[in-house]
């Protein structure tokens, strides 16, 4: 059915189709079900923020990753073992405030330190930097990662401009798991930073989302059209055109990431993400076109993921991310996950 609540600012909603009561509700209300669904794995340790079952953990270097909401399984669904220990949650494609990021932090610390990753928009800086100089002032050292993978979004000469997208999932993963061996500070986060250093990602959309607060898509795109490295909360991309087949933007996106940084004879890990309404087939028909890029590079998949890591609520379109592997960061993605979207074993 449509919904079409009652504007709080005046004027009329356009309608939107979603299963939603009160739109300002959406991010409290999908916390309480995503945390009574899970609670053999995370728990709620503020109005904003939750943490994994078994948090803290004394002498582990905590890990807190975390943005605005909408993106799921990015990056609440990226809590527990093997993951992340806490994540707090913004509103709909917004930062969350410094209070549950620092509620966060709490959580997440075993005495040994506590790292953030999140993907870098100035929101984010902004909050995660004010919780960081009061979690600091509480006596918790902490230090920042910044997801930094979209290629699309910034030249190679200002990399460190760059938003982060679904590459961060790579990046959280190796992050986490090299924490999970009770390494220290400073080598938790010598490692996440190689590995976000080692990772790349472009993406295409083809429809908009619906934002519940704001009742209207986020942008508008033609029914035959696309647009090429679109950002995840809808921020223009490279170009826009009609759209093509898959192979075509598949060796679009792939061949940039390659011009990007020099994967010649390296290993890889291969992720192709889905933006929320996007078939899985389609997904797996993309990754068959990666392979057979890579394959005539002579570039080896080593990990391989194909699914919904970052989504942008209900967009249409998808990514792929290409991460660079040594032998540690093969080993770390290989380790074990258990959190409430994402099982390896």
């Amino acid at each position: 059915m449509f919904f079409a609540p009652a504007c709080p600012y005046g004027g009329s909603w356009l309608k939107m189709k979603k299963l939603i009561n009160d739109p300002f509700d959406f991010v409290e209300e999908m916390l309480e079900g995503f945390c009574a669904a899970h609670d053999d794995l995370i728990k709620r340790v503020g109005r904003r923020a939750i943490a994994r079952i078994d948090a803290p953990i004394k002498g582990k270097v905590g890990v807190v990753v975390g943005g605005g909401s909408g993106h799921l399984p990015l990056y609440t669904a990226f809590v527990g073992k093997g993951g992340a220990d806490a994540a707090p949650a913004g509103n709909i494609f917004a930062s969350p405030p410094a209070k549950p990021i620092l509620e966060a932090t709490r959580a997440a610390n075993g005495g040994a330190g506590v790292v953030y990753f999140y993907g870098n928009y100035a929101g984010d800086v902004l909050n995660f930097d004010r919780a960081a100089a009061m979690a600091e002032a509480e006596g918790i050292r902490v230090a920042t990662v910044l997801g930094t993978d979209d290629v699309a979004s910034a030249p190679p000469s200002e990399v460190h401009h760059r938003r982060g997208i679904a590459g961060a999932f790579l990046v959280v993963k190796a992050l986490c798991a090299k924490a999970e061996t009770m390494a220290d500070f400073d080598a938790v986060v010598a490692t996440a930073r190689k590995a976000n250093a080692n990772t790349r990602t472009m993406g295409v959309a083809l429809t908009a989302c619906t934002v519940p607060a704001n009742g209207k898509p986020t942008f508008t795109i033609g029914d035959d059209e696309m647009e090429v490295g679109l950002g995840v909360h809808g921020e223009p991309g490279v170009r826009r055109a009609k759209l093509a087949p898959v192979d075509a933007i598949v060796d679009e996106l792939v061949e940039t990431i390659l011009a990007d940084l020099d994967f010649t004879g390296s290993d890889v890990a291969v992720l192709v993400n889905g933006l929320g309404a996007t078939p899985y087939e389609e997904l797996y028909v993309m990754y068959r076109r990666v392979k057979q890029i890579l394959d005539a590079r002579r570039i080896t998949i080593r990990r391989k993921y194909v699914g919904e890591y970052a989504t942008s609520l209900e967009m249409a379109g998808a990514s792929v991310s290409l991460m660079r592997l040594d032998a540690e960061l093969h080993d770390l993605l290989a380790m074990p996950m258990h959190t409430p979207m994402i099982k390896q074993f």
